[in-house]
């Protein structure tokens, strides 16, 4: 078997720092990768940490867990995501998974079968791809237009659907757009996943982090028309994502996906996942109970803020676009016209010269599906987010016509 040649973020971004200049006296900004904690800012509530120290004080949780989950942290998870939904969920519904990332991996490989498709975003999350290749599964991409707030273009989804399509992504709030879908748009979603009778694989791992106009409405909204698979995690709500706590959830009340055999076959594949550590399971009640709503308060202030100024500077910069001010998540996709620059190529070329000659580490649009896009992480402190768009607005000066 080949290894897959996918370009993964981590992968390109390991790259990019590992062209750095050491000559170079700038200190590295990296507006690069998702992980908000790199930044003093973003840091999680007293009362998430104090939860994983009581838990692990109280030698009750050094043991394995079921493959599927704790019990008490299966239930805790339906309770808080039925809480925004028309119907419960059950403790049965849920599945822990080593965050949202192993969530996605069990996705893939529960639907895959023989000649199987599954349509997904452009430009998008480079893991499904991933995962896709080894299960031999076929990803068919979907485009996501920009002038229209990076909504899904369902002509297109209508012309990809054949016989062997098994599902859709739909990542919201998205990444690597910052984009926040609205009911309606969901609701058109779902009316297509129904007629091609297909389900809606729901990437929600920034559930919640929407600051625009329009609020977060999670897609299992419309369990009752077609069948969602719900996939979320602590990660970046709570801002701990090397916890690796995650959940993959049937968002499924009439029970269509829900059957006999595809649960019997989703507590197989469980068998053979590695889970989270148990007594970071063990925690997760008291987290989703607890947690006050001034801590999320205050990290949806600080990405509206720091999101604004990532727009403002943006619009400084000649040779950068930015369709839409981000209205959720933790990052933009902004467009790269390299015809105003003198010896720029293409994104990747952009991204190399601009580490090795200004320390600032952005991921090339490439990476998630769009040739000459940018992806902009705005989940930075201030200060630093500034200084690093003042380095790429004097590098494209630098390598400018004029």
């Amino acid at each position: 078997m080949q290894t897959p040649t996918n370009i993964t973020i981590k992968g390109i971004l390991g790259i990019l720092m590992s062209c750095l200049d050491e000559k170079n006296k700038k200190r590295v900004i990296s507006l690069g990768m998702g992980d908000p904690t790199a930044y003093s800012c973003f840091t999680t509530t007293d009362l998430v940490q104090d939860s994983v120290v009581q838990t692990l004080e109280s030698h009750k949780f050094n043991g394995y867990s079921p493959t599927i989950g704790l019990p008490q942290t299966r239930k805790a998870i339906s309770e808080y995501l039925s809480k925004d939904l028309p119907y419960k969920l059950t403790p049965d519904d849920v599945y822990i998974t080593a965050g949202c990332t192993q969530a996605i991996e069990v996705a893939i490989s529960i639907l895959a079968k023989p000649n199987a498709n599954i349509l997904v975003p452009k430009p998008g999350f480079p893991i499904y791809e991933l995962c896709a290749a080894f299960r031999n599964v076929e990803i068919r991409h979907f485009n996501l237009i920009p002038e229209k707030g990076w909504e899904v273009d369902l002509d297109e989804v209508n012309a990809l659907v054949d016989q062997n399509t098994v599902a859709i992504v739909i990542i919201n709030p998205g990444n690597p757009c910052g984009n926040v879908y609205t009911y309606q748009h969901l609701k058109k979603i779902a009316e297509t996943a129904k007629k091609h009778k297909i389900l809606v694989i729901a990437d929600e791992v920034y559930g919640h982090l929407a600051f625009g106009e329009n609020p977060f409405v999670p897609m299992g909204v419309f369990g009752s028309m077609v069948p969602i698979l719900t996939l979320g995690s602590l990660s970046k709500r709570w801002i701990v994502p090397g916890w690796r706590l995650g959940w993959f959830v049937t968002t499924d009340p009439n029970g269509i996906f829900k059957n006999a055999k595809n649960i019997e076959r989703l507590k197989k594949y469980f068998d053979i996942c590695g889970g989270p550590a148990t007594f970071i399971q063990a925690a997760v009640p008291r987290i989703l109970e607890d947690t006050k709503e001034v801590f999320f308060t205050r990290t949806l202030s600080i990405l509206k803020n720091t999101s604004e100024i990532c727009f403002r500077k943006i619009q400084e910069i000649p040779c950068l676009t930015c369709p839409q001010k981000p209205q959720g998540a933790m990052a933009v996709m902004v467009k790269l016209n390299v015809s105003l620059l003198k010896d720029i190529s293409d994104d990747i070329d952009f991204c190399f010269k601009l580490a090795k000659e200004e320390s600032v580490i952005l991921l090339p649009g490439l990476t998630v599906g769009l040739k000459n896009w940018i992806r902009v992480t705005f989940a930075a402190d201030p200060s630093s987010l500034e200084e690093a768009l003042d380095r790429v607005k004097s590098f494209c000066q630098k390598h400018s016509h004029q």
